[in-house]
């Protein structure tokens, strides 16, 4: 038989080997025969494959055919994963759709029992718990069974039946949460002052200029000295404990307090000294609250999970993020920069570092084994320095999640407050052991083992560190209700005022004052001294 490539495709049927219909006038005609449907791919000859089938033919009546080669194995395992989803023909499964499916079988397995109950009811099975299988399967008046299965007629109780349009109550917890929800979602702010604008139309954010003192100098350029009489006392938490004190940035003239009673105040350091304005938003007590270098809005944390950005002169709450874990401390950072983000110290053992403009978590830090308690920065704000409540000090580079320094001894115990000094060269930490410790803030991050502030009583409690300005002196309440200070160079407690009969945690010095000191703790109660 001579070649098929001899025979053009357009030949009369009576002289073609194969038989088929005449083509119609109007059919585009095929000019090519089979030895060129035959013929090599264009492009240069692979020198490695073997030239004695290159001439196949490949293509064919119905198509294109290519031969494969696949393992007996890999066959095996396609069909039986076609055969598992019921052939074919059956619609493959979204990964929603496939987790979904999982999730209800899960669902009906029974419980793994109680590993101290032995036998009995809840006694403990573990991995080899059961599948409970339904005892019945419904089936339709038109559906037939099979030869080992029979009818059974389940009668339904008339007190079950609800009727169409009936209300029912909601279970309690569902109306619990329901109320907490409502709650995070309720910000809002009141203001209690006199006036709210002066006669040029400015807030209480203005700096006063008529005073006795420059509040626009630089921070540290006045010699500060230990204080002696309570001047002023602020009381409007409801009785409940004060967790954190902050004055405004560089000027000082605004002091806002954070409290256990779930609210936020700001007041006015001078002139009336006034309650100012109050910042409602948190279901729980607010655990740190923080300004940004500007001092136009801060954050506050709380117990509730939630973190919210606040505008400090309008009382608008901005924006409010949250991880679903219990943020322990917020800082912005300083850097004009990063001015927008802001590190949150978590009880999931994360540093959370958040953008203020889009919501979202720029990085995590995820190194420590417990609950953060501090976060400072340092370094002219490249880096930042983190304690835990897994004894531990960690400093890292910026924007990178990886420690650079990690410093975890035997000895250790759990830091729960830290303060940098003014010099940048050192960061006071409040150790759970009674003392106040020093690291060095440079590249090495040693423990200065030369400066230890002892002589006051903190256990259980986590109470602030506070430096003068002018670095000379340090400050920290005591759980008997004392403020302490102790002189930075020799280590040597000066003086303790008693400010109460509670603990005292929260401590601050005036960043423009020469002796004003602000203290607050347990008892709600905030005391100005001088």
């Amino acid at each position: 038989m001579a070649n098929f490539g001899q025979y053009p495709p357009n030949m009369a049927p009576k002289d073609a080997l194969i038989l088929r219909q005449e083509t119609a006038p109007d059919h585009a005609v095929v000019p090519y025969t089979g030895e060129d449907l035959a013929r090599p791919r264009f492009g240069p000859l692979n020198p490695y494959k073997d030239e004695a089938n290159t001439l196949k033919r490949k293509n064919i009546l119905t198509g294109n055919a290519e031969e494969t080669f696949i393992s007996e194995h890999t066959f095996r395992n396609k069909h039986r994963a076609i055969e598992r989803r019921g052939g074919p023909e059956r619609p493959y499964q979204t990964g929603i759709e496939a987790k979904q499916e999982a999730a209800k079988i899960r669902a009906g397995r029974q419980k793994k029992g109680d590993a101290i109950i032995a036998d009995g009811e809840g006694a403990y099975v573990g991995p080899w718990a059961k599948y409970e299988s339904a005892e019945y399967e419904e089936v339709g008046d038109d559906e037939g069974l099979a030869s080992d299965e029979e009818y059974e007629y389940i009668e339904q109780d008339e007190d079950e039946v609800v009727e169409s349009g009936t209300v029912l109550a909601a279970p309690a917890e569902s109306i619990a949460r329901r109320k907490e929800v409502e709650k995070l979602g309720d910000e809002r702010s009141k203001f209690h002052g006199s006036e709210q604008f002066d006669y040029q139309g400015r807030t209480y954010m203005h700096i006063p200029q008529d005073l006795d003192i420059d509040l626009r100098k630089e921070i540290g350029s006045v010699t500060n000295y230990i204080p002696k009489k309570l001047v002023h006392t602020w009381q409007d938490h409801g009785g409940k404990a004060v967790t954190s004190l902050r004055f405004f940035p560089n000027s000082g003239h605004l002091l806002l307090s954070s409290g256990a009673d779930t609210t936020i105040k700001i007041w006015d350091v001078y002139h009336q000294k006034e309650l100012l304005r109050t910042y409602h938003g948190h279901a729980k007590a607010v655990s740190d609250i923080t300004f940004n270098s500007s001092g136009t809005q801060f954050l506050s944390a709380s117990y509730d999970r939630q973190m919210k950005l606040w505008d400090t002169e309008t009382g608008a709450c901005i924006n409010k993020f949250t991880t679903g874990k219990t943020p322990h401390v917020v800082k912005f950072n300083p850097s004009p920069e990063h001015s927008h983000e802001f590190l949150a110290g978590m009880s999931d053992k994360k540093i959370v570092q958040f953008d203020t403009r889009t919501r979202e978590i720029v990085q995590e830090y995820d190194h420590h084994l417990n609950a953060i308690n501090t976060i400072v920065f340092v370094d002219n704000n490249r880096r930042f320095m983190t304690t835990s409540d897994d004894k531990s000090l960690r400093a890292w580079d910026y924007n990178i999640p990886v420690p650079i320094k990690y410093i975890a001894e035997p000895y250790m115990y759990p830091m729960t407050r830290a303060a940098p000094h003014p010099s940048g060269k050192y960061v006071a930490y409040q150790s759970s052991d009674n003392q106040i410790v020093v690291y060095g803030a440079n590249d090495k991050f040693r423990q200065n083992r030369k400066k230890s502030y002892r002589g006051h009583n903190n256990a259980g409690t986590a109470i602030d560190v506070a430096i003068s300005s002018d670095g000379q002196f340090l400050a920290s309440g005591d759980s008997g209700g004392f403020v302490c200070f102790w002189d930075w160079k020799t280590c040597k407690m000066y003086h303790k005022l008693h400010a109460g009969d509670q603990a005292i945690t929260s401590v601050l010095w005036h960043p423009q004052e020469t002796s004003k000191v602000v203290a607050a703790g347990m008892d709600g109660i905030i005391r100005y001294w001088d």
